[in-house]
């Protein structure tokens, strides 16, 4: 079999996995990267403000971890703005709907960030922009000892508060998928969709020798539990103690980049949260303990927790196995994100620690 009828094999059955037309698995798959890489200029964004908005603003300097479109606007007629420019890719009522969340959070009084203007949304050079006002402070580091103990603390009692916001139908957009696909945004589910695109998107760059691993993925990916008929809330989609998610400014924590919030399984934010501990036991009971404050999780969803925090590991694992191959690597880091092992142990922590 010729590598070129490998892949139309491949595309064949990523369309009947995920529902999709032939015509429209091979776009999700061949277009991948490009929906997923957008590196914008700082000059030209800077110049974008300017004019959009009539304030002298005068650099732009990029301040995302994890992301490249992300900027702090410098201005001499005012204090700084933080400026998103999404990916061509990601429509602009995904943009729009971000916007509606943060009215909705700054109506409830939810410590988060704030629109930077009434119309807060613009056209860029193909893209889309949201401005927001920049949050002087300091970013959660990597938990560890005292300081992870607080971390967790925080995130607990956060996505606790999130979790007992009211129902709006400005909010009702899925969410919880991590979206840095902008084809895969909304509920969890499409965080397990988005894997199997990594996975199937390398399917033919598999050696011999490492294809059981690569079926073991693909495996866990299929037995995930998306989370559908639990209880749900409104969600941030990636609320964990990475320094791209929350700024302790003046005020106290404040939790940004509501790109992946929405409406959905509030299963999904706690169990992605509980994953973090590193089965650290003082940091699962403050985590636990901070969001009992606000929530009982039903036995359910207790029931359910394990398989629902496979979730995001099995998509960072993906996305993982998928950049590796790319360059040219063996994949090193799947199982540190979904190693059954751990997730299992952290999840009967967490139960333990919920029953106390």
């Amino acid at each position: 079999m010729t590598k070129d009828s490998s892949f139309k094999k491949v595309v064949r059955r990523h369309a009947e996995e995920t529902g999709q037309r032939y015509t429209q698995a091979l776009a999700d798959l061949e277009g991948l990267q490009a929906r997923m890489s957008h590196q914008p200029l700082g000059e030209r964004l800077v110049a974008h403000i300017r004019a959009q908005y009539g304030i002298d603003a005068v650099a732009a300097t990029k301040v995302g971890v994890h992301h490249d479109h992300v900027f702090r606007i410098d201005r001499r007629d005012g204090e700084p703005w933080l400026a998103r420019a999404f990916s061509p890719a990601r429509p602009r009522i995904g943009v729009e709907g971000d916007a509606a969340i943060l009215r909705f959070l700054e109506l409830h009084n939810y410590p988060a960030e704030r629109l930077a203007t009434d119309e807060p949304v613009s056209a860029f050079d193909g893209s889309t922009v949201l401005v927001t006002r920049f949050i002087s402070g300091s970013s959660l580091p990597v938990a560890a000892g005292h300081e992870g103990s607080e971390k967790f603390a925080i995130m607990g009692d956060l996505l606790g508060r999130l979790h007992t916001l009211p129902f709006d139908e400005s909010v009702s957009r899925p969410g919880g998928a991590a979206g840095d696909d902008p084809a895969r945004e909304g509920s969890p589910r499409q965080d397990l969709l988005a894997a199997l695109s990594f996975l199937d998107a390398v399917d033919t760059k598999v050696s011999p020798a490492g294809r059981e691993g690569f079926e073991q993925l693909r495996d866990l990916v299929h037995s995930a539990d998306d989370g559908q008929g639990l209880p749900e809330a409104l969600l941030h989609g990636n609320l964990l103690h990475a320094p791209d998610h929350v700024i302790v400014g003046a005020d106290g924590p404040v939790a940004i980049n509501w790109k992946a919030a929405g409406w959905g399984p509030r299963l999904a934010d706690f169990a992605w949260l509980m994953w973090g501990t590193w089965r650290n036991d003082d940091w699962i009971n403050l985590a636990v303990g901070a969001y009992r404050q606000h929530i009982e999780l039903t036995d359910d969803e207790l029931k359910r927790l394990e398989a629902v925090m496979y979730i995001r590991p099995l998509y960072l694992a993906c996305f993982s196995y998928r950049r590796d191959l790319v360059n040219g690597r063996w994949p090193e880091e799947v199982w540190g994100f979904a190693d059954p092992e751990y997730i299992g142990a952290t999840a009967a922590a967490t139960r333990a620690a919920y029953r106390r």
